[in-house]
């Protein structure tokens, strides 16, 4: 099983995980991610990200954030845990724009 906390948001179990990532992939349109690993040791690793993306009615966002992650002995997800911070940007201001791969 697998038990995530995003935000303020608790997921837990796979199916859950399955419907938080619909939800945000619906929400997040045009995603970029760029993410940094910072450490890992046995089965656990901690990166840093930033990542763009717009909403429905076209406002775009930077977020900055840190990720924790906890496998079990099959490589599974057991535990992420998501600090994220959003910030409005203006497109212009936009760093990330490569361009999407089908």
């Amino acid at each position: 099983d697998t038990h995530w906390r995003n935000r303020s948001e608790f997921v837990n179990g796979r199916a859950q995980v399955v419907e938080f990532l619909r939800r945000k992939w619906n929400r997040e349109l045009d995603y970029r991610l760029k993410k940094e690993l910072w450490a890992f040791t046995g089965n656990r690793i901690a990166v840093r990200f930033e990542y763009e993306f717009h909403d429905d009615s076209g406002q775009w966002y930077r977020a900055y954030g840190n990720e924790n992650w906890e496998f079990d002995e099959l490589g599974y997800m057991k535990f992420r845990y998501a600090s994220i911070n959003d910030m409005p940007i203006k497109e212009a201001d936009r760093k990330f724009r490569w361009e999407r791969k089908s």
